[in-house]
């Protein structure tokens, strides 16, 4: 489906209707919860969702249905304003029915970037840019020079560009392979990921500083990683949040994880259960379904937080417990 021109990406049904309705967004996230740090609040606010996706695709009746910032009819107008400020991810790019980009869902932008734990200073590494909604709210928070931006696909940051100049930041939109991540910008200090993982790049880890932090999506979770420097190289190691999360796959170098096997035969109180397909996901190709039933149910069903990721040069494997311990898969990297 291709993407439909983009003229004035600021055409609103009126900036105090926007306004209002960015407010009601961040008086959502936060009545979640959200949004603690008063710097991302304020990034939250002042930051306009709108203005980074001038159109956007909802579930139509005969396939999608395009919603556009410019549409002649007023009530399709309103419509759009009311979904590009809603609490929910939005599909910005879809080619051939396939989701190739899309603007998160807000309460779980602020989540990652909450735990990000920025500090002034910081240099940050975007992989997947999408519309440049979130490298607005880093730019806003660390200012556009500490901010890098890569995504695969010369259209999305070519989009990206024009919507963060729209909105006051000039961070660097980087047209590449994010698993090689951005060498010439390096090193970083953070490093956030808007797509999920089928391993950790080797690169992410080489271009960061000691004690930098890499927050990314990795079978259906958030992996929090600290980097340490040791002998032999780059060093990363931590485990998952709470949250689940669901995103679009990495695109480019990196091979795509095998496939979750037929569960038939499985008992459905796991094969529904939202933590079991985690560890079926996180250990596709090393642990036989059967096993990984037993292995769950004996282990009292963990939640995602007692699973954890370790790279180490040539090598990187998740674990449950301890990264050292009796229950560790290997990951391909």
């Amino acid at each position: 489906m291709g993407a439909p021109p983009e003229r004035s990406a600021a055409a609103v049904p009126g900036d105090a209707a926007a306004d209002a309705a960015r407010q009601a967004l961040v008086r959502d996230i936060v009545a979640e919860g959200g949004l603690t740090d008063p710097a991302w609040r304020a990034a939250f606010e002042e930051v306009p969702r709108h203005l980074f996706v001038p159109y956007y695709y909802v579930p139509g009746v005969h396939g999608h249905e395009r919603l556009w910032g410019e549409d002649p009819d007023p009530g399709r107008r309103e419509r759009w304003l009311r979904g590009a400020y809603a609490n929910e991810p939005l599909a910005t790019r879809i080619k051939d029915g396939e989701l190739l980009s899309s603007s998160s869902q807000p309460s779980l932008m602020a989540l990652m970037l909450d735990a990000l734990d920025v500090r002034d200073g910081d240099t940050v590494l975007e992989i997947g840019t999408g519309p440049g909604y979130n490298a607005a709210l880093l730019s806003h928070r660390l200012g556009s020079a500490a901010v890098t931006s890569v995504d695969l696909d010369p259209e999305i940051t070519e989009s990206a560009r024009r919507h963060l100049a729209s909105a006051g930041h000039r961070p660097a939109v980087v047209t590449g392979d994010g698993a090689r991540g951005c060498p010439q910008r390096a090193p970083y200090d953070r490093i956030i990921v808007t797509c999920t993982l089928p391993s950790v790049p080797a690169a992410w880890p080489e271009q960061c500083r000691a004690g930098a932090r890499v927050l990314a999506p990795f079978a259906t979770g958030l992996i929090s990683l600290r980097v340490r420097a040791t002998e032999r190289g780059p060093y990363a190691e931590g485990r998952f949040l709470h949250t689940p999360a669901y995103f679009v796959p990495l695109r480019g170098a990196l091979p795509q994880r095998e496939p979750l096997p037929h569960l038939d035969g499985l008992p459905r109180r796991a094969t529904g259960h939202d933590l079991f397909r985690f560890l079926l996901t996180l250990t596709a190709g090393s642990l036989d379904p059967g096993d990984a039933l037993a292995l769950w149910e004996r282990e009292g069903r963990p939640q995602r937080e007692r699973y954890g990721i370790t790279v180490a040069p040539g090598r990187q494997w998740a674990w449950l417990d301890d990264p050292g311990g009796p229950h560790t898969w290997p990951l391909g990297g």
